[in-house]
């Protein structure tokens, strides 16, 4: 599936999260964003939506607990054939939110709960974030609401996906561990357990990457200014011509052995030298 007009291949944009995290928003606003908006299909629909003749615009698709055939096999197999479909470019972007703010939206409207219609709204925000605690791990942009408004989420939302329909490329850097397995849907991955490990100072190992005495400590290694300076010229010399494809998103991610040191403060670092530069950057650290 590709862009009629430029051949390049077509954004797809897979909206999904718990009930009452702001799903429907998003979709309102990527709608605004000329995004041709689907929401609640049925799971198995989806692939013959996809199969069809090519769009003329990005593609945004709503799934959650509500669809029909939902299950959560089914929609990371969703996940993974929409991945592997030729001419579109998939990004999974999921709405997060605290259960307690979650169970007090519910309360505020007076909604039931479509998990425990007959139930209290606990048992279905409960029943909600189990189910999808699997998707969650397969986001590319993951977006916490707890403490968003709906004005906030639309600037959040716009500040990602207006990219889509411009020639701005929004990036995101992340870090993992080598034990969960590299993240789903990464454009570039780089390796950091050769550096010095934190973990095995026992003033540092209950701290992460983020705090200034690990951040100290890797930086004695006298493998890290080479190897980081690399990176950074190696990001920089790509983002132009990422842009100049027609890609919207780039997935940055920096790996170590649990996920908690070296590549939290690699994935930092980097973010912020790309957000100096002016790029759009978002930071994502998946075992903290």
């Amino acid at each position: 599936m590709t862009d009629q007009n430029t051949g390049a291949a077509t954004p797809v944009v897979l909206v999904t999260g718990p009930s009452g995290a702001g799903r429907s928003t998003a979709i309102n606003v990527l709608e605004d964003l000329e995004f041709e908006s689907i929401d609640n299909l049925p799971l198995h629909l989806l692939p013959r939506l996809l199969d069809g003749p090519g769009l003329d615009r990005p593609l945004a698709l709503g799934v959650d607990t509500r669809n029909r055939d939902f299950s959560t096999a089914a929609l990371r197999e969703l996940v993974e054939r929409l991945g592997r479909q030729e001419g579109a470019e998939l990004t999974v972007l999921y709405l997060d939110c605290d259960r307690n703010v979650l169970l007090r939206r519910f309360s505020e409207t007076r909604r039931r709960h479509p998990l425990a219609p007959a139930e209290s709204p606990e048992i279905g925000v409960e029943r909600d974030l189990d189910l999808m605690a699997p998707i969650r791990e397969l986001a590319d942009i993951l977006i916490d609401t707890s403490d968003l408004n709906v004005h906030q989420l639309r600037a959040e939302i716009e500040r990602w996906f207006a990219a889509a329909g411009s020639n701005r490329l929004a990036v995101s850097v992340q870090s993992f561990s080598y034990k969960r397995g590299l993240p789903r849907g990464i454009d570039m991955v780089f390796d950091c357990r050769f550096l010095s490990n934190p973990y095995w100072n026992k003033n540092l190992r209950a701290l992460d990457g983020r705090d200034p005495n690990v951040a100290a400590h890797i930086r004695q290694d006298t493998r890290f200014t080479p190897f980081f300076d690399r990176v950074v010229d190696l990001t920089r010399l790509l983002l132009p011509a990422y842009q100049e494809e027609g890609k919207s998103h780039l997935s940055i991610a920096f790996g170590c052995t649990g996920g908690q040191h070296r590549s939290v403060f690699l994935a930092e670092t980097l973010a912020k030298a790309l957000a100096d530069d002016g790029q759009q950057v978002s930071i994502r650290h998946r075992e903290l």
